[in-house]
């Protein structure tokens, strides 16, 4: 695939490597040398300096020959603009990052693909959605909803109590006969290495692994995981940044008791006035005192979304040691997922990584309705609906030729998750769950096609 992507910022850069893996046909460009020169000595791809919204510069980009531009710049003006010409000059699918969460919500009345908009991504709304899905499912530290919840992902490291621990996936199966949940990916204690589990792979403790299981499973998990379900009430965020706005708004609206602080005196003050429904406290989150005179020790779950990596990381460790159910940390270096389960931080969200595997989805061959990739795991989880012409139609699962480094997970046939064993018989139109390791990635597109 050609792919134009405009701004060179964090998600920029981040797509272009990512994609630079792949040997796609990449061409960044940034308006600021200074972001460009990293790229193109480190990455496998084009760096061009320019305005993205110049004629010349898209010809130059040779834009009338692309199968994706992807405006990500810091200016959802660039981005719009971009998209709109791009089009035009013969493009042939657009993505437009936004920060006016509204061009979302007013869809029915502003109709952005007649325009020439394929897509409208929000890091920020990505963030906070991303973060309701955690407080809901509480006992974990990723989760992922395909369908609306007809299928669920769910993320957990086994403590040593899990009934589980010792036992083989099959053995652990047949503590319930009635099967509503499969793993689907595994990563050992002190390793960067991601598994596939098969029948006969040993669950130990400290393992991250991850489920896919249906509304019905996840108390199951609860339960085999030796996780306790705890209910959520009291919220404290710390920041007050976009991310910060939107998670507070959202949870107010579904009656969350929500406490927000924001340094910024001014910002604090607009806060209270947008945010009638939570409690605004102008303050230094990283004050110690002020946390406890806040009642921090009464909170349910604590949210850092500042600007700071660092400030967000040792805030939430400081909630931890106040015995805080759920801690939240935004962080911008991807290096530090690595960290997160040993530094006893509950989960690590990263505003680049969700837009990315929003954007991917558009890029994978296939009709591929939705993608993750798993926190700090090399693996992606891909939502293919069936075609019929596609490979896998009409087929019973274990007589497919599936690689080793990939498993279905589960299959959504008219709305409904089926956690779907060997005997299971795909059929046109089902929504197939797939997690697979990438280089087993051209073997299942090609499955689907």
């Amino acid at each position: 695939m050609k792919i134009i992507i405009a701004g060179a910022g964090e998600v920029g850069f981040h797509l272009a490597k990512l994609l630079s893996y792949e040997s796609q046909d990449i061409t960044l460009i940034d308006s600021v040398k200074e972001s460009l020169s990293y790229a193109d000595t480190h990455l496998d791809i084009r760096v061009l300096k320019g305005d993205a919204t110049s004629i010349s510069v898209l010809q130059d980009a040779q834009v009338g020959r692309s199968d994706l531009v992807i405006g990500v710049t810091s200016s959802e003006t660039t981005n719009i603009t971009l998209c709109l010409m791009a089009k035009q000059m013969g493009c042939k699918r657009t993505i437009a990052r936004i920060s006016n969460t509204e061009f979302k919500k007013f869809r029915d009345v502003v109709d952005f693909k007649k325009l020439g908009i394929d897509e409208l991504i929000s890091p920020e709304e990505l963030a906070a959605q991303e973060i309701q899905l955690l407080l809901n499912k509480s006992a974990f530290n990723d989760t992922y909803e395909f369908e609306n919840g007809a299928l669920i992902m769910v993320g957990v490291s086994l403590p040593k109590t899990a009934p589980f621990v010792g036992k083989s996936v099959k053995e652990a199966a047949q503590i319930f006969p009635e099967l509503h949940f499969m793993p689907i990916a595994l990563q050992r204690t002190g390793t960067q290495y991601t598994l596939i589990p098969r029948g006969d792979t040993v669950f130990k403790d400290g393992d991250q692994v991850y489920f896919i299981t249906c509304k019905d499973g996840v108390d199951e998990l609860y339960k085999l995981t030796g996780m306790v379900k705890r209910d959520i009430k009291n919220v404290m965020i710390l920041g007050g940044s976009k991310v910060g706005y939107k998670t507070a708004r959202d949870l107010c609206g579904k009656k969350f008791n929500v406490k927000l602080i924001e340094k910024n005196k001014d910002k604090a003050f607009d806060l209270a006035d947008e945010l009638p429904d939570a409690l605004i406290i102008n303050g230094d989150g990283r004050n110690v005192e002020l946390l406890e005179e806040e009642s921090l020790e009464s909170m349910d779950a604590f949210i850092a979304v500042t600007g700071n990596s660092e400030t967000n990381i040792m805030s939430c460790l400081v909630a931890k040691s106040k015995n805080i159910k759920k801690t939240i940390a935004l962080v911008e270096n991807m290096d530090y997922f690595q960290l997160s389960h040993s530094i006893g931080i509950d989960t690590l969200i990263n505003k680049k990584l969700l837009a990315a595997n929003n954007i991917f989805r558009h890029i994978r061959k296939g009709e591929v309705v939705a993608l993750t990739r798993l926190n700090n795991l090399n693996a992606e989880i891909l939502e293919f609906i069936v075609k019929p012409e596609s490979l896998v139609n009409g087929r019973i699962i274990k007589e497919l030729d599936f690689p080793r480094e990939a498993t279905i997970g589960g299959v959504i046939k008219n709305g409904e998750g089926i956690i779907a064993l060997g005997d299971f018989k795909i059929q046109q139109g089902d929504r197939v769950v797939v997690c697979c390791l990438p280089s087993s990635i051209p073997k299942i597109e090609k499955m689907f096609l």
